[in-house]
């Protein structure tokens, strides 16, 4: 590591990288900056990339740290260096963006001196841009619901994957919630990944009413909802191992199901992830090794439609689908 006026060169994945500004403070409470970010990334190279590698990614900047305003940006920039991975991926506007494929160490290190802190993928491979290899189901408690609560709803998630021959890792979301990520095989398309979380989230609202919700309008949802629709095309949530954007400097850190009793959010933290992995390993290490099929899921989504339950509203920026209930706001449809 070498300085140079107001920027540094750090070495990643055999590559030197200039980082500017690197003691710009990014995480004023606990004092983290720029280069505490670079740094953690480097030293969690391994298991941060598990989960980026060969997919599109979209790039979240906080070009001001946490105490400033965010946008995304969706195209890797014109200036960028010839040795970027990317690809181009197609949305449902119909417009196309050439993204990031963040495939080592000296990829992040290019992101976070952008201003990216957590890192947003594609369930889908390069490889395969149509077929996502990757169910997403993400426990969204609602204000004032306890994460007691979340840690029960994502038990009942663990059963009803379990039950259809599917296996999910779990992860601190980072913020309030936990994710479960599900490999599976890529044999569906965004919609039928998209039929089979939705057919989930329903099975475990009933088995939890009043508990959790598959309700997409927040007026309905009770204790914590169970969101299918981040398996849309051009959905993306923040992968295992990526720092959040909070105060605190929290990881959303995958951990084992025998730790969802006392796992605290809290504790997972950009000073403390790396010493965890080097004490304990990653719990998400085989998550490649034996992806599983959604047929039994689409069949219980089946089952649904033909006791009568339409498809649920997708998101805003999407056309109205075939079969898709009114995406109207139910107090809004009640007054009219």
């Amino acid at each position: 590591m070498s300085s140079k006026d107001t920027a540094i060169v750090v070495e990643a994945a055999g590559r030197e990288l200039r980082v500017s500004n690197p003691g710009k403070l990014f995480f004023p409470e606990p004092g983290f900056t720029k280069l505490d970010l670079v740094n953690y990334y480097v030293e969690c190279e391994e298991a941060v990339v598990r989960h980026l590698r060969e997919r599109p990614t979209t790039l979240k900047r906080w070009v001001d740290g946490v105490g400033g305003e965010f946008f995304f940006q969706k195209r890797v920039p014109e200036t960028a260096p010839p040795w970027l991975e990317t690809t181009t991926v197609h949305f449902p506007s119909g417009r196309s963006a050439r993204e990031l494929v963040a495939n080592d160490a000296a990829h992040l290190v290019w992101g976070v001196n952008l201003g990216v802190i957590d890192w947003n993928p594609w369930p889908v491979r390069r490889s395969d841009l149509d077929r996502p290899d990757e169910l997403r189901v993400d426990l969204d408690p609602q204000p004032g619901v306890a994460f007691d609560e979340v840690r029960a709803v994502a038990a009942c998630a663990r059963e009803v994957l379990a039950e259809h021959g599917l296996t999910g890792y779990p992860k601190t979301s980072g913020s309030r919630g936990i994710h479960i990520n599900v490999r599976i095989r890529p044999e569906q398309g965004f919609p039928e990944v998209r039929q089979a979380a939705l057919a989930l989230a329903r099975e475990v609202e009933r088995r939890m009413p009043d508990r959790a919700t598959s309700k997409w309008w927040k007026e309905e949802r009770i204790g914590v909802f169970v969101d299918y629709n981040q398996n849309a095309r051009d959905r993306t949530v923040a992968s295992a191992y990526s720092v959040r954007a909070v105060p605190d400097a929290r990881v959303s850190c995958p951990f084992e199901w025998s730790e969802l009793d006392d796992v605290e959010p809290a504790e997972l933290r950009l000073d403390t992830v790396p010493a965890r992995l080097r004490d304990r390993g990653d719990p998400s290490t085989a998550i490649d090794d034996n992806p599983g099929s959604l047929a039994s899921l689409l069949d219980l989504a089946a089952s649904d439609k033909k006791a009568g339950l339409e498809d649920a509203p997708w998101p805003p920026n999407f056309q109205k689908q075939p079969g898709e209930a009114k995406r109207v706001q139910p107090s809004r449809a009640k007054r009219t």
